[in-house]
Protein backbone atom coordinates (compact mmCIF):
# COMPACT_ATOMS: atom_id res chain seq x y z
CA UNK A 1 0.00 0.00 0.00
CA UNK A 2 1.54 3.53 -0.88
CA UNK A 3 0.97 6.32 1.21
CA UNK A 4 2.23 9.55 0.17
CA UNK A 5 0.61 11.76 3.07
CA UNK A 6 4.00 12.70 4.90
CA UNK A 7 2.26 13.54 7.73
CA UNK A 8 1.65 9.28 8.48
CA UNK A 9 4.16 8.09 9.89
CA UNK A 10 4.72 4.22 9.19
CA UNK A 11 6.37 2.21 12.23
CA UNK A 12 6.76 -1.75 11.15
CA UNK A 13 6.71 -3.71 7.95
CA UNK A 14 3.68 -6.18 9.09
CA UNK A 15 1.20 -5.95 5.78
CA UNK A 16 -1.57 -6.13 8.39
CA UNK A 17 -0.45 -3.08 10.55
CA UNK A 18 -2.59 -0.66 8.81
CA UNK A 19 -2.29 2.91 9.57
CA UNK A 20 -5.07 4.96 10.94
CA UNK A 21 -4.09 7.77 12.68
CA UNK A 22 -2.12 11.21 11.93
CA UNK A 23 0.91 11.53 14.97
CA UNK A 24 -0.18 13.81 17.20
CA UNK A 25 -4.15 13.54 16.81
CA UNK A 26 -5.22 11.65 20.05
CA UNK A 27 -8.86 11.11 20.71
CA UNK A 28 -9.74 9.90 24.36
CA UNK A 29 -11.64 6.58 22.73
CA UNK A 30 -8.27 5.36 21.16
CA UNK A 31 -6.41 6.13 24.05
CA UNK A 32 -8.68 4.75 26.61
CA UNK A 33 -8.81 1.23 24.22
CA UNK A 34 -5.25 1.25 23.99
CA UNK A 35 -5.25 1.28 27.65
CA UNK A 36 -7.21 -1.58 28.05
CA UNK A 37 -5.16 -3.66 25.21
CA UNK A 38 -1.85 -2.63 26.59
CA UNK A 39 0.53 -4.97 26.52
CA UNK A 40 1.02 -6.94 29.64
CA UNK A 41 3.68 -5.59 31.68
CA UNK A 42 5.58 -7.31 34.81
CA UNK A 43 7.31 -5.45 36.82
CA UNK A 44 9.35 -6.67 39.38
CA UNK A 45 11.45 -5.00 42.37
CA UNK A 46 10.42 -2.98 45.65
CA UNK A 47 10.80 0.02 47.49
CA UNK A 48 9.52 3.67 46.23
CA UNK A 49 11.29 3.17 42.84
CA UNK A 50 9.05 0.95 41.89
CA UNK A 51 5.80 2.44 42.91
CA UNK A 52 7.10 5.49 41.66
CA UNK A 53 7.39 3.66 38.11
CA UNK A 54 3.86 2.19 38.41
CA UNK A 55 2.02 5.75 39.31
CA UNK A 56 3.44 6.36 35.25
CA UNK A 57 2.39 3.05 33.93
CA UNK A 58 -1.06 3.06 34.99
CA UNK A 59 -1.53 5.50 32.52
CA UNK A 60 0.14 2.93 29.64
CA UNK A 61 -1.52 0.12 30.35
CA UNK A 62 -3.95 -2.01 32.37
CA UNK A 63 -2.56 -4.99 31.95
CA UNK A 64 -0.16 -4.69 35.01
CA UNK A 65 1.33 -7.08 37.32
CA UNK A 66 4.01 -5.68 40.26
CA UNK A 67 5.92 -8.70 41.73
CA UNK A 68 7.37 -6.98 44.85
CA UNK A 69 10.37 -8.50 47.51
CA UNK A 70 8.90 -9.07 50.54
CA UNK A 71 12.72 -9.32 52.44
CA UNK A 72 12.31 -5.78 54.26
CA UNK A 73 12.39 -6.33 57.98
CA UNK A 74 13.08 -2.86 59.19
CA UNK A 75 10.17 0.23 59.87
CA UNK A 76 6.77 -0.68 60.68
CA UNK A 77 6.89 -3.51 57.98
CA UNK A 78 9.25 -5.40 60.59
CA UNK A 79 7.35 -4.46 63.60
CA UNK A 80 4.35 -6.41 61.76
CA UNK A 81 6.82 -9.19 60.58
CA UNK A 82 8.46 -9.73 64.04
CA UNK A 83 5.15 -9.47 66.21
CA UNK A 84 2.48 -10.87 63.79
CA UNK A 85 4.69 -13.36 61.92
CA UNK A 86 3.07 -11.81 59.12
CA UNK A 87 5.34 -11.36 55.04
CA UNK A 88 6.13 -7.16 55.52
CA UNK A 89 3.14 -5.20 54.45
CA UNK A 90 5.06 -1.81 53.39
CA UNK A 91 6.42 -2.50 49.75
CA UNK A 92 3.08 -4.15 48.88
CA UNK A 93 0.96 -1.52 50.29
CA UNK A 94 2.61 1.47 48.43
CA UNK A 95 2.66 -0.67 45.18
CA UNK A 96 -1.16 -0.95 46.04
CA UNK A 97 -1.38 3.03 46.42
CA UNK A 98 0.24 3.84 43.19
CA UNK A 99 -1.95 1.45 41.10
CA UNK A 100 -5.17 2.70 43.20
CA UNK A 101 -8.12 4.40 41.54
CA UNK A 102 -9.61 5.12 45.13
CA UNK A 103 -11.13 8.39 46.52
CA UNK A 104 -8.49 10.94 47.64
CA UNK A 105 -9.55 10.89 51.32
CA UNK A 106 -8.98 7.33 51.21
CA UNK A 107 -5.66 6.65 50.01
CA UNK A 108 -4.90 10.11 52.62
CA UNK A 109 -5.85 7.39 55.65
CA UNK A 110 -4.37 4.84 53.74
CA UNK A 111 -1.11 6.29 53.67
CA UNK A 112 -1.48 8.07 57.02
CA UNK A 113 1.60 7.29 59.48
CA UNK A 114 0.72 7.50 63.05
CA UNK A 115 3.19 9.36 64.88
CA UNK A 116 2.70 8.61 68.83
CA UNK A 117 2.19 6.10 71.41
CA UNK A 118 2.97 2.37 70.62
CA UNK A 119 1.45 2.70 66.83
CA UNK A 120 3.91 5.35 66.25
CA UNK A 121 5.65 4.93 62.98
CA UNK A 122 3.44 2.58 61.43
CA UNK A 123 1.42 3.40 59.11
CA UNK A 124 -1.94 2.61 58.55
CA UNK A 125 -2.17 1.07 55.30
CA UNK A 126 0.08 -1.84 56.58
CA UNK A 127 -2.19 -2.27 59.31
CA UNK A 128 -5.51 -2.52 57.27
CA UNK A 129 -3.49 -5.39 55.43
CA UNK A 130 -3.05 -7.06 58.48
CA UNK A 131 -6.46 -6.91 59.03
CA UNK A 132 -7.02 -8.54 56.24
CA UNK A 133 -4.59 -11.49 56.78
CA UNK A 134 -6.44 -11.92 60.09
CA UNK A 135 -9.61 -11.92 58.59
CA UNK A 136 -8.59 -13.72 55.39
CA UNK A 137 -5.96 -16.50 56.86
CA UNK A 138 -3.56 -15.51 54.13
CA UNK A 139 -1.45 -12.63 53.40
CA UNK A 140 -2.20 -13.18 49.43
CA UNK A 141 -5.64 -13.05 49.61
CA UNK A 142 -5.30 -9.68 52.20
CA UNK A 143 -3.29 -8.17 49.26
CA UNK A 144 -6.15 -9.08 46.81
CA UNK A 145 -9.01 -7.95 48.98
CA UNK A 146 -7.49 -4.51 49.48
CA UNK A 147 -6.98 -4.14 46.01
CA UNK A 148 -9.78 -5.20 45.28
CA UNK A 149 -10.93 -2.27 47.85
CA UNK A 150 -8.92 0.33 46.09
CA UNK A 151 -10.12 -0.90 42.03
CA UNK A 152 -6.58 -0.63 41.34
CA UNK A 153 -5.36 -1.29 37.75
CA UNK A 154 -3.08 -4.57 37.45
CA UNK A 155 -2.52 -6.86 40.41
CA UNK A 156 0.29 -6.70 43.13
CA UNK A 157 1.48 -9.86 43.78
CA UNK A 158 4.40 -10.79 46.84
CA UNK A 159 7.24 -12.90 45.18
CA UNK A 160 6.64 -15.31 47.27
CA UNK A 161 4.94 -16.45 50.72
CA UNK A 162 8.38 -17.40 52.75
CA UNK A 163 9.44 -15.65 55.91
CA UNK A 164 12.88 -14.72 54.19
CA UNK A 165 15.62 -12.75 55.08
CA UNK A 166 18.50 -11.36 52.90
CA UNK A 167 21.67 -12.14 53.58
CA UNK A 168 24.85 -9.66 52.21
CA UNK A 169 28.43 -11.11 51.89
CA UNK A 170 31.07 -8.29 51.51
CA UNK A 171 34.28 -8.56 49.68
CA UNK A 172 36.61 -9.10 52.72
CA UNK A 173 34.51 -11.57 53.74
CA UNK A 174 32.15 -10.36 56.28
CA UNK A 175 28.21 -10.83 56.13
CA UNK A 176 25.45 -9.91 57.60
CA UNK A 177 22.06 -10.91 57.74
CA UNK A 178 18.76 -8.25 57.46
CA UNK A 179 17.90 -6.05 54.84
CA UNK A 180 17.72 -3.41 57.41
CA UNK A 181 21.25 -4.13 58.58
CA UNK A 182 22.77 -3.60 54.94
CA UNK A 183 22.76 -0.29 54.75
CA UNK A 184 25.25 0.48 57.77
CA UNK A 185 27.27 -2.75 58.00
CA UNK A 186 28.82 -1.65 54.41
CA UNK A 187 29.66 1.67 55.75
CA UNK A 188 31.51 0.75 58.60
CA UNK A 189 33.18 -2.28 56.84
CA UNK A 190 34.36 0.07 54.00
CA UNK A 191 33.75 -2.84 51.64
CA UNK A 192 31.65 -3.44 48.61
CA UNK A 193 28.96 -5.98 48.27
CA UNK A 194 29.92 -9.21 46.71
CA UNK A 195 26.72 -11.48 47.01
CA UNK A 196 23.31 -11.59 47.91
CA UNK A 197 21.61 -14.76 49.27
CA UNK A 198 18.56 -15.61 51.19
CA UNK A 199 17.76 -17.53 54.60
CA UNK A 200 16.27 -20.06 53.99
CA UNK A 201 17.83 -20.23 50.34
CA UNK A 202 15.64 -22.53 48.70
CA UNK A 203 12.02 -20.83 48.60
CA UNK A 204 9.28 -21.70 46.11
CA UNK A 205 7.69 -18.31 43.76
CA UNK A 206 4.03 -17.74 44.04
CA UNK A 207 2.74 -19.50 41.32
CA UNK A 208 0.82 -16.86 39.69
CA UNK A 209 4.16 -14.73 39.62
CA UNK A 210 5.97 -17.33 37.24
CA UNK A 211 2.17 -17.23 34.93
CA UNK A 212 2.69 -13.76 34.58
CA UNK A 213 6.05 -13.75 33.88
CA UNK A 214 5.79 -16.23 31.17
CA UNK A 215 2.71 -14.60 29.79
CA UNK A 216 4.20 -11.39 29.66
CA UNK A 217 4.80 -9.07 26.56
CA UNK A 218 7.33 -6.94 29.06
CA UNK A 219 9.48 -7.29 32.16
CA UNK A 220 10.86 -4.70 33.64
CA UNK A 221 12.98 -4.81 36.17
CA UNK A 222 13.70 -1.86 38.89
CA UNK A 223 14.23 0.78 39.44
CA UNK A 224 15.09 0.57 43.07
CA UNK A 225 17.93 -0.40 45.92
CA UNK A 226 20.02 -2.80 44.10
CA UNK A 227 20.87 -5.56 46.05
CA UNK A 228 17.66 -4.69 48.19
CA UNK A 229 14.87 -4.02 46.01
CA UNK A 230 15.65 -5.84 42.42
CA UNK A 231 18.40 -8.91 43.67
CA UNK A 232 15.76 -10.37 46.31
CA UNK A 233 13.53 -11.15 43.85
CA UNK A 234 15.67 -13.03 41.24
CA UNK A 235 17.32 -15.62 44.42
CA UNK A 236 13.67 -17.29 44.57
CA UNK A 237 14.13 -20.35 42.97
CA UNK A 238 12.37 -19.70 39.78
CA UNK A 239 12.25 -16.99 39.25
CA UNK A 240 15.40 -16.22 37.09
CA UNK A 241 14.91 -19.27 35.00
CA UNK A 242 10.89 -17.77 34.09
CA UNK A 243 12.31 -14.55 32.63
CA UNK A 244 15.19 -16.23 30.72
CA UNK A 245 12.54 -18.16 29.00
CA UNK A 246 9.77 -15.50 28.32
CA UNK A 247 9.10 -13.91 24.98
CA UNK A 248 8.66 -10.75 26.85
CA UNK A 249 11.00 -7.90 26.20
CA UNK A 250 13.56 -7.44 29.68
CA UNK A 251 14.25 -3.94 30.15
CA UNK A 252 16.22 -2.79 33.24
CA UNK A 253 15.73 0.51 34.59
CA UNK A 254 18.67 1.89 36.13
CA UNK A 255 18.68 4.24 39.03
CA UNK A 256 19.37 7.76 38.60
CA UNK A 257 21.98 8.10 41.45
CA UNK A 258 23.77 5.90 42.87
CA UNK A 259 22.83 4.75 46.60
CA UNK A 260 24.87 5.39 49.87
CA UNK A 261 24.91 2.18 52.08
CA UNK A 262 24.99 0.02 48.22
CA UNK A 263 26.06 0.69 44.90
CA UNK A 264 28.43 4.21 45.40
CA UNK A 265 30.89 4.08 42.47
CA UNK A 266 29.06 1.73 40.61
CA UNK A 267 28.18 2.65 36.78
CA UNK A 268 25.28 1.07 34.95
CA UNK A 269 27.00 -1.47 33.67
CA UNK A 270 28.23 -3.06 37.16
CA UNK A 271 24.54 -2.50 38.27
CA UNK A 272 23.63 -4.74 35.62
CA UNK A 273 26.67 -7.60 36.00
CA UNK A 274 25.40 -7.97 39.48
CA UNK A 275 22.25 -8.73 38.38
CA UNK A 276 23.47 -11.23 35.38
CA UNK A 277 25.57 -12.58 38.18
CA UNK A 278 23.25 -13.32 40.92
CA UNK A 279 20.48 -14.33 37.82
CA UNK A 280 23.03 -16.62 36.61
CA UNK A 281 22.14 -15.70 33.11
CA UNK A 282 21.26 -13.00 31.06
CA UNK A 283 17.69 -11.46 31.79
CA UNK A 284 18.30 -8.11 29.98
CA UNK A 285 17.66 -6.84 26.59
CA UNK A 286 17.88 -3.17 27.18
CA UNK A 287 19.25 -1.07 29.94
CA UNK A 288 17.32 1.97 30.32
CA UNK A 289 19.74 5.32 31.73
CA UNK A 290 18.64 8.75 32.16
CA UNK A 291 20.41 11.44 30.66
CA UNK A 292 19.64 14.50 32.53
CA UNK A 293 22.06 16.37 35.04
CA UNK A 294 20.59 17.03 37.99
CA UNK A 295 20.98 20.13 39.37
CA UNK A 296 24.71 21.66 40.74
CA UNK A 297 23.05 22.21 44.59
CA UNK A 298 21.57 18.08 44.33
CA UNK A 299 24.88 17.04 42.98
CA UNK A 300 26.29 17.91 45.90
CA UNK A 301 23.70 16.48 48.56
CA UNK A 302 24.69 13.41 47.12
CA UNK A 303 28.59 13.90 47.28
CA UNK A 304 28.22 14.54 50.81
CA UNK A 305 26.80 11.16 50.65
CA UNK A 306 29.56 9.46 48.66
CA UNK A 307 27.42 9.46 45.92
CA UNK A 308 26.98 10.69 42.78
CA UNK A 309 25.05 10.06 39.73
CA UNK A 310 25.12 6.70 37.65
CA UNK A 311 27.48 6.71 34.37
CA UNK A 312 26.27 4.58 31.78
CA UNK A 313 28.84 3.62 29.16
CA UNK A 314 27.14 2.13 25.73
CA UNK A 315 30.25 -0.36 24.57
CA UNK A 316 30.41 -1.91 28.78
CA UNK A 317 26.72 -2.70 28.23
CA UNK A 318 26.53 -4.19 25.28
CA UNK A 319 29.37 -6.25 26.25
CA UNK A 320 26.87 -7.86 28.86
CA UNK A 321 25.01 -8.36 26.15
CA UNK A 322 22.24 -5.94 26.43
CA UNK A 323 21.36 -2.37 24.10
CA UNK A 324 21.61 0.50 26.09
CA UNK A 325 19.03 3.33 25.55
CA UNK A 326 19.28 6.82 27.25
CA UNK A 327 16.45 9.15 27.86
CA UNK A 328 15.49 12.07 29.73
CA UNK A 329 13.73 10.76 33.09
CA UNK A 330 14.77 13.04 35.36
CA UNK A 331 11.71 14.98 37.89
CA UNK A 332 12.65 18.50 37.44
CA UNK A 333 12.47 20.26 41.00
CA UNK A 334 13.08 18.77 44.00
CA UNK A 335 16.11 17.89 46.64
CA UNK A 336 16.33 14.77 45.16
CA UNK A 337 17.28 13.05 41.61
CA UNK A 338 14.37 11.37 40.89
CA UNK A 339 12.73 9.64 38.11
CA UNK A 340 9.31 11.09 36.62
CA UNK A 341 6.74 8.50 36.33
CA UNK A 342 5.33 9.96 33.30
CA UNK A 343 8.86 10.45 31.64
CA UNK A 344 10.00 6.89 32.50
CA UNK A 345 6.25 4.91 31.26
CA UNK A 346 6.33 7.45 27.84
CA UNK A 347 10.08 5.80 27.78
CA UNK A 348 8.76 1.85 28.51
CA UNK A 349 5.96 2.25 26.24
CA UNK A 350 7.95 3.38 23.11
CA UNK A 351 10.97 1.42 23.68
CA UNK A 352 8.25 -1.55 23.44
CA UNK A 353 6.63 -0.27 20.44
CA UNK A 354 9.76 -0.09 18.76
CA UNK A 355 11.64 -3.34 20.10
CA UNK A 356 8.72 -5.99 20.53
CA UNK A 357 6.06 -4.94 17.88
CA UNK A 358 2.66 -6.30 18.38
CA UNK A 359 0.99 -7.15 15.19
CA UNK A 360 -2.49 -5.35 13.94
CA UNK A 361 -4.19 -3.06 15.97
CA UNK A 362 -2.62 -3.55 19.14
CA UNK A 363 0.56 -2.54 17.10
CA UNK A 364 -1.23 0.49 16.07
CA UNK A 365 -2.74 1.16 19.80
CA UNK A 366 1.08 0.64 21.48
CA UNK A 367 2.47 3.25 18.96
CA UNK A 368 -0.34 5.77 19.71
CA UNK A 369 0.14 5.15 23.54
CA UNK A 370 4.00 5.87 22.95
CA UNK A 371 2.87 9.29 21.24
CA UNK A 372 0.48 10.25 23.80
CA UNK A 373 2.61 9.25 26.81
CA UNK A 374 5.49 11.12 25.06
CA UNK A 375 3.18 14.47 24.38
CA UNK A 376 1.95 14.50 27.94
CA UNK A 377 5.63 13.98 29.45
CA UNK A 378 6.97 17.33 27.10
CA UNK A 379 4.00 19.15 28.00
CA UNK A 380 4.76 19.32 32.10
CA UNK A 381 8.40 19.08 31.84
Amino acid sequence: MAINDENVRIYTPHSEDVVLYHPGDFSLGDVESARLVGPKVVVVGGGTGLSTMLKGLRDCTENITAVVTVADDGGGSGVLRDEMGMLPPGDIRNCIMALANAEPTMAQVLNYRFSEGSLAGQSFGNLFIAALERVSGSFVEAVRRMSEVLAITGRVLPVTTANVMLRAELENGHTVVGESKVHDFKLAEHAKIKRMTLEPPDVEPLGDVLEAIADADMIVLGPGSLYTSIIPNLLVDGVTDAIARAKALKVYVCNVMTQEGETEGLSAADHLRAIIDHASGQVVDVCLANCAIPPDDVIEKYKEEGAGPVIANAAEIESLGAQLERRDLLRRGGDYARHDPRKLAAALADIHARRNPRRGIYGRYDRLMAEWLASRAAEED
